[in-house]
């Protein structure tokens, strides 16, 4: 392939930044560039081309925007063509091919943040900048901290990404400056279930608050590495079989039957196979497997070593939010005292079976949760989903069979294991097995995560949040995030199990529970979904790219009453429909659901834009 370069050079900087990922340069080409790889095997350039955004973020990490010289290296080093890794680049929003300064603030404007004072967060941290040529600010979705609202992501350069927590703005202007202080990390502030005393029941939790997350030997003191031990010992068709009568199904949203996605896996021809722990957990409002892989990394990297020598894996890709730098170390750390310990590796345990883990950063694109869009980004292309069929299982990543669960999932599998599959489904309900986390956040006194076992109420988990802030009955609550839906004070007894919600005509959604007060205007909250929706679309179907951008001008017209307000209302019906039947992926298909549970239940009537 001819890579033809700019004509912007690299500075020694960004060259510097690229060598330490890809290693020194070959010798110079008779053109005096970087000599040229033998790339017409298709293997090895697929695997040059699949370190393109981790190249992409070495370059953002060391300067902190990419120059078209720096691009143009990256691809000479890669074989890319430049208008493909720009394109890349471009559809990232913690990726910035325009220069700015090496400090930048991105300020959570979603609606928890937003109910919690980020607008006047915002407005300081604005006046503060201005005329800073050093450091910047820049509106943001969800950062994934809902629990501690308002919150800041601090991407210095040259320095460590860090996350502030319940943000003020002397604290993020300390924190642009680099000075001491960052992202907090109490368990209890996240999971109040793990405060002594802990609360009975807890499986997934029930190590968040207790163990060292750096320490593989506190880890291994509570029962870590024993389900490993026994996978290895028993087999991987009575993993399989004990997977399938747990009947765990998919925590990521599609509920779909895990022991059946393992042993697709298991039985496929093709070689080689993968694992994928899609923890791009960018659902507005959702922050359970932040929480887990912050206070819990082993367990997930030990998860996903049973799922690799069950189903015959030896690699695995550990995808996960740029906007997670906490949980990203921990994760490191994690993998590499495995390591040493031969829990992971090119011999797991002694067993002679190899499996080994490698994180991949996301850049800031929630079209990246869907799997398919995933192996795109991490095979070096835009983050957008492939038809189906073929599905994952079949050809997935690389175009190999592929395991793809999220971290909530993967977790319950240690457990499983050791206990069996029965005594597993033996809690929850006959199609809603096994307990669950769930997000609450927004107008609640306790906001975090809890564990409960499927069939608890909607009533029960907001109790167990310490109730409405302030008291009362909450206003609505949006059970699911963004792509899912509002529910009123007289669904509050609906039992949150996957075949209840489907009878409601809802979604779990990723456990997402986001509880409003009377005082928030829901009308406002519900133009910031459809903003939300309209931002993260990755234009690739004209029925996502052009309905969000339709159902959020609908919106605006319905506030400002402008118009005729049922005609506005049918257009964001015709308009949900389309993306609904139309979409490729669930994005566009989710994008309208929120909106017209909204118009359903009377919700915008308040703000007098409705009949």
């Amino acid at each position: 392939m001819e890579v033809h370069r700019l004509p912007t050079p690299a500075s020694a900087e960004e060259r510097a930044a690229v060598d330490a990922l890809l290693g020194p340069p070959p010798a110079p080409d008779a053109e005096g560039g970087p000599g040229r790889s033998e790339t017409g095997r298709p293997q090895q350039a697929r695997e040059e081309r699949q370190l393109l955004l981790p190249a992409l973020h070495a370059v953002q990490d060391a300067i902190g925007w990419i120059s078209a010289g720096a691009l143009g290296y990256v691809c000479e080093r890669l074989r890319v063509p430049p208008a493909e890794a720009y394109g890349v680049a471009e559809s990232y929003a913690l990726l910035s091919t325009r220069e700015r300064p090496p400090r930048v603030a991105h300020l959570c404007d979603d609606i928890v943040c937003r109910n919690a004072g980020a607008d006047a967060l915002t407005a300081e941290v604005a006046r503060a900048l201005e005329g800073d040529e050093g450091a910047t600010w820049e509106p943001s979705p969800c950062l994934g901290v809902c629990e501690r609202a308002p919150t800041a992501l601090l991407q210095i350069a040259a320095g460590e990404d860090r996350v502030l927590a319940a943000a003020e703005a002397p604290a993020v202007l300390a924190g642009l400056r680099d000075e001491a202080g960052g992202e907090a990390s109490e368990a209890a502030a996240s999971a109040p279930q793990t405060a002594e005393p802990r609360a009975d029941g807890l499986r997934l939790l029930s190590r968040v608050g207790l163990v060292d997350p750096a320490s593989l030997e506190d880890y291994r003191a509570h029962g870590g590495y024993e389900a490993l031990r026994v996978a290895l010992e028993r087999g991987p068709r009575w993993v399989i079989d004990e997977l399938n009568a747990s009947r765990l199904l998919g925590r990521g949203g599609a509920a779909f039957p895990a022991g059946r996605k393992w042993a697709d896996v298991a039985s496929a021809e093709a070689r080689p196979r993968y694992i994928v722990c899609n923890a791009d957990e960018s659902e507005p409002g959702t922050f359970k497997d932040r929480v887990l892989m912050e206070h819990d990394p082993f367990a997930l990297i030990e998860a996903m070593t049973i799922a690799g020598v069950t189903t015959g894996a030896e690699h695995g890709y550990l995808y996960i939010r740029r906007e997670y730098p906490l949980a990203t170390a921990r994760l490191e750390g994690a993998i590499a005292r495995a390591e040493a310990a031969g829990m992971l590796g090119e011999d797991v345990l002694g067993s002679g079976l190899r499996f080994t883990v490698e994180i991949r950063r996301g850049a800031g694109a929630y079209i990246c949760g869907e799997e398919t869009a995933l192996f795109n980004s991490i095979e070096g292309y835009r983050g957008e989903p492939r038809n189906k069929p073929p599905y994952p299982t079949q050809a997935g990543l690389f175009g190999k069979p592929t395991l793809v669960n999220n971290v909530e999932t993967f977790v319950n599998v240690p457990s499983i294991v050791l206990e069996g599959g029965a005594a597993f489904a033996a809690t929850g309900t006959e199609g809603s097995t096994g307990t669950k986390l769930f997000c609450l956040a927004g107008s609640v006194a306790r906001p975090g995560v809890y564990e409960v076992p499927f069939g608890a109420t909607l009533r029960e988990l907001i109790a167990l949040a310490g109730g409405v802030d302030g008291g009362g009955e909450p206003q609505a609550v949006l059970l699911g995030g963004a792509a899912g839906s509002f529910v009123t004070v007289a669904q509050l007894d609906l039992p949150l199990t996957f075949e209840d919600a489907r009878g409601a005509d809802v979604s779990l959604g990723s456990g997402a529970v986001t509880v409003f007060g009377e005082s928030v205007d829901l009308a406002d909250a519900t133009r910031r979904i459809a903003a939300f929706f309209r931002d993260e679309s990755c234009g690739q179907c004209v029925p996502c790219r052009i309905g969000t951008v339709r159902q959020e001008e609908a919106l605006h017209r319905l506030a400002g009453a402008n118009g005729n307000a049922g005609e506005e209302i049918a257009i964001l019906g015709d308009v949900a429909r389309a993306m609904t039947d139309a979409s490729i992926c669930g994005l566009g298909q989710t994008a309208g659901i929120a909106v017209q549970s909204a118009i359903d239940l009377g919700l915008l009537e308040r703000e007098g834009s409705t009949p």
